[in-house]
């Protein structure tokens, strides 16, 4: 990570955690009363090939769902109405901000994968990460809705597992290496625009 691209993470995070805040605090109470503690989920992710971190998100799924690996339609329907509304908007990403005031990840790359999958295919990953991972990037923005509708087809956790490892892995791989090839603060800044402006375009 460059240091500009370090002080723009630190920057726009900060202000928009401040900007959103007020807002989440309301979210946070409302969650308290509808779906009960914890509020929130950490989740090992990794930074590099080799260096993990703890993911922080809002708890989008029920105690006793077993949440691990990638979802599909085996998950989708235990989440309760402001779960699906918190995933569908990505606004369970918000205390990822704090990741990335610690430096954890950008707000701008790959999205962070699991150990499991760095693990399986270290010569994607070990390319992929070269790029801090981000809140949102250019896989996150192409891929994400097509990902969705593979993996709401799966109706168990192995076949989650299979479809997420050979159709989407090496799809967002070669987007990933498309971002890193072109990164600077311009294709930041526009790929950050896109990610705010996408739920409006719905």
């Amino acid at each position: 990570m460059t240091l500009s691209k370090r002080i723009f993470d630190l920057f726009f995070a900060i202000s928009i955690g401040l900007l959103v805040l007020p807002i989440f605090a309301i979210l946070l109470v409302v969650l308290l009363v509808t779906e009960g503690r914890p509020l929130f989920y950490v989740s090992e992710r990794m930074r590099t090939s080799t260096q993990p971190f703890a993911l922080i998100k809002l708890r989008t799924m029920p105690l006793d769902s077993g949440d691990g690996g990638v979802t599909g339609a085996h998950k989708i329907h235990v989440l309760s109405r402001i779960q699906r509304i918190l995933r569908k908007s990505r606004a369970d990403e918000v205390p990822q901000l704090w990741n990335v005031i610690k430096g954890d990840i950008s707000l701008v790359g790959p999205r962070p994968p699991l150990r499991l999958y760095v693990e399986a295919y270290p010569e994607i990953y070990d390319k992929v990460l070269q790029s801090r991972p981000g809140i949102t990037g250019l896989a996150s923005l192409r891929f994400h809705g097509h990902e969705e509708r593979l993996l709401h087809a799966c109706h168990s956790a192995q076949e989650t597992d299979a479809v997420y490892r050979r159709r989407c892995i090496p799809r967002k791989a070669t987007l990933d290496m498309i971002y890193q090839h072109r990164r600077n603060l311009c294709f930041d800044i526009a790929l950050l625009a896109e990610t705010a402006l996408k739920p409006f375009r719905h």
